[in-house]
């Protein structure tokens, strides 16, 4: 069944629209990465996980770990357009002394459960969340968004093991699967297809979308787990820097700040969609 994927459009463009300004004013990096996961983020946000803006440490809240986390300022813009914290200080992003910093952090920053930026980790912890769930007889679930980039690392697949060893149904993995990495493409740098089939063979329930379709997310997540006894894993197959023309699919854009002449460009572009 379709679902109204009205709001959460309207959020991925709000934190695409931040996105650009935070990197902009801090001089930060990876705006390819955060645009390229924002339709999972804004879906998940506003539409999915089970949270209380006003109750961040709710003890029923559904738990959210960014593996990625060097595309934290999405994280940040997004809990912001849901009332964590006031918008206004999403203009801290990255400055000496603030809570917002380039690697999504949780201290201090309301609706962050883990400090993450070492990549291959986040998987690891979300693992553990969701067994610790399954050992107290806990109703939440447990999501984590990977890059593609760091399933070259082997700490997730110890965890990938784990996870499908002690049938952990309320654990999540999304992949955000740009194809592109910190200097290269996926496949030069390190190949990972056949990528669903190792997931598969890993005893995971696998579902591969666009990651940039509302709908199908919208559907995919609320399909889960996909299999009774089986950690769920959606693959996103994204753009990198989503939603910013000159952006799009240019491994450029991992390191580079948005400034003079491209940050006009941008935000012009994002304004006019």
């Amino acid at each position: 069944m379709a679902l109204d994927s009205s709001y959460t459009l309207k959020l991925a463009s709000a934190i695409r629209r931040h996105a650009v300004e935070m990197t902009h004013l801090g001089n930060s990096s990876h705006i390819g990465s955060i645009l390229s996961m924002t339709d999972i983020i804004a879906v998940l946000y506003g539409a999915i996980l089970n949270l209380r803006p006003d109750e961040p440490r709710w003890p029923k809240r559904d738990r959210f770990i960014l593996s990625k986390g060097h595309a934290g300022a999405g994280i940040y813009a997004a809990l912001a357009e849901r009332g964590f914290f006031s918008t206004d200080r999403l203009a801290e992003h990255y400055s000496n002394g603030s809570i917002f910093s380039g690697h999504v952090s949780h201290k201090g920053v309301p609706g962050v459960e883990f400090s993450t930026g070492s990549l291959g980790h986040g998987l690891g912890v979300a693992t553990g969340m969701a067994l610790a769930g399954k050992l107290d007889a806990c109703e939440h679930r447990v999501f984590a968004v990977l890059s593609d980039g760091e399933c070259d690392e082997g700490s997730n697949w110890e965890a990938i093991l784990f996870a499908a060893h002690h049938g952990l149904d309320n654990l999540i993995a999304v992949v955000d699967h740009n194809k592109l990495q910190s200097l290269a493409t996926c496949q030069e740098t390190l190949g990972l297809e056949p990528f669903a089939d190792k997931w598969r063979s890993f005893g995971w329930a696998v579902l591969e979308v666009d990651g940039h379709d509302h709908v199908a997310l919208l559907n995919a997540f609320t399909s889960l787990p996909f299999v009774s006894g089986k950690p769920s894993v959606v693959i996103a197959h994204t753009i990198k820097g989503k939603g910013v023309s000159f952006m799009e699919n240019q491994v450029l854009w991992h390191y580079r700040s948005p400034q003079g002449d491209e940050y006009q460009a941008a935000v012009k572009e994002l304004e006019s969609k």
